[in-house]
């Protein structure tokens, strides 16, 4: 009779369970980066270091992401906030309070409120690109949407900011808006423009449409690339995600973010428009 042989993991494997686990602990408690790699054998170092490898962000992001996960579903369900804040595992409401404009774009009653409270002005604007409707709120630009049909942007935006107060207002007749609507056009124009920007996402995407921004025009660089550059090799596919969500046409420049083979890849507003553009800078 044959004796049953179990089987030794390979040390890929190995690691592939380590982090798992490590993420499993994530998700049920708040273990310290120490704590953690106590717990399956790792270095922290190591740890950290494979950790933002697999998932595309560090143990402490991941935890972060997780509660903030956690406080938004809370709120959207209607849940009182400082039972939603305890809930989710902050010791302190003010700790959430002073990072809401990083974190939710606003504080946490007015995302339960579904935007409630928050300003946002927006126009139409021809641009050079066709069409643009630009949304800005008191720090910066918060979204440019590009499309042929007025009612479908004006409908995006609605679905972005549900319960905010929007404001349209015509082009050029608003002394907040107008100087932001001309920088908006320039830089779709392909000129040199200052545009202010207010980037709300997770921490990771913010980082990739940081890493967007620092491409120069006329050169391109892959999604491999960018996960490596944010110490994150394996993270391509979340870089990819990073650019669909990104609601900041041009200005956050995704298009510049192609396949490793050198073909377009993907894009929210279109391959013609992301082919054109391209070629415009390069020409440039």
């Amino acid at each position: 009779m044959n004796a049953m042989v179990k089987k030794i993991p390979t040390p890929a494997n190995e690691s592939h369970d380590r982090l798992e686990r490590a993420r499993a602990l994530l998700d049920a408690g708040e273990p310290s980066l120490s704590e953690l790699a106590a717990i399956v054998k790792l270095s922290p170092s190591h740890l950290q270091r494979s950790f933002t490898a697999r998932f595309g962000i560090s143990p402490a992001e991941y935890l972060a992401q997780r509660k903030l996960g956690t406080l938004k579903s809370a709120l959207r369900e209607g849940r009182d906030v400082s039972a939603a804040l305890y809930d989710a595992g902050y010791g302190s409401p003010s700790r959430v309070y002073e990072q809401g404009a990083a974190k939710l774009g606003m504080t946490p009653a007015r995302y339960r409120a579904g935007g409630e409270g928050e300003q946002i002005r927006w126009s139409l604007l021809d641009t050079a690109l066709g069409t643009a409707l630009v949304a800005t709120t008191q720090r910066g630009i918060c979204m440019i949407e590009l499309g042929d049909d007025a009612t479908a942007l004006e409908s995006k935006l609605r679905n972005e900011f549900p319960r905010a107060t929007l404001e349209r207002v015509d082009a050029g007749r608003d002394e907040f808006l107008a100087p932001r609507l001309h920088a908006v056009a320039e830089a779709l124009a392909g000129r040199q423009s200052q545009v202010d920007i207010d980037l709300l996402g997770t921490a990771f995407q913010r980082k990739v449409w940081d890493a967007l921004m620092r491409i120069p025009a006329g050169e391109t660089r892959s999604y491999a690339e960018i996960a490596a550059q944010l110490g994150a090799p394996r993270a391509a596919r979340a870089v990819a995600s990073a650019c669909a969500h990104n609601r900041v046409a041009i200005v956050v420049p995704c298009h510049r973010v192609v396949r490793g083979d050198g073909s377009l890849g993907g894009y929210r507003w279109g391959l013609p428009l992301k082919q054109q553009v391209l070629q415009r800078e390069r020409a440039a």
